[in-house]
């Protein structure tokens, strides 16, 4: 005579775990009653991602960024966030020395500039694509750089930080 497949005992509450799990995963969503369920299957929308590609392309030309990387020996730092986002950064610094800080704007909008050094200086920018310069002599060890978007601004900043050559 011949049986099918017995289910043992640790097999039984492997199986009931597996069952347990399934239903918590499938009955986790949360919808409203009288609601259609949301479609889940849309095509991400690539524009917007697309369009920032291009911005911040544009803002490391405007700063003078090649995509691996700048090409100076007196380059110290860089970076780029979306507007929405800002940037909120410390960059260390040699004491004493002079750097050349740019920032630019790739979008629409402006957006507000606060370089802390010794003293705060605040700047706004317009985005469009144009990279202005703030000279910082006698640096201190650190520098703090904030970019903010105002209302209805959006794109990419970017800002390059170079020591000054003797």
């Amino acid at each position: 005579m011949t049986h099918g497949p017995r289910l043992t005992r640790r097999g039984g509450v492997l199986l009931a775990s597996l069952l347990s799990a399934a239903l918590v995963v499938g009955c986790s969503g949360s919808q409203d009653k009288g609601k259609p369920p949301e479609n889940k299957s849309r095509t991400p929308d690539s524009a917007p991602s697309d369009q920032m590609k291009t911005l911040q392309k544009k803002a490391e030309r405007a700063l003078g960024i090649e995509e691996d990387g700048a090409d100076s020996d007196l380059f110290v730092e860089s970076g780029f966030e979306r507007v929405n986002d800002g940037i909120h950064t410390r960059s260390a610094l040699s004491k004493g020395e002079s750097y050349s800080l740019s920032v630019v704007c790739s979008g629409r909008g402006t957006v507000q500039v606060t370089v802390t050094a010794e003293r705060s200086v605040e700047r706004t920018v317009t985005c469009d694509g144009v990279p202005v310069r703030q000279r910082i002599t006698d640096a201190p060890a650190e520098m703090k750089i904030d970019v903010d978007g105002l209302p209805g601004s959006s794109g990419i900043a970017g800002w390059r930080i170079d020591e000054l050559g003797a």
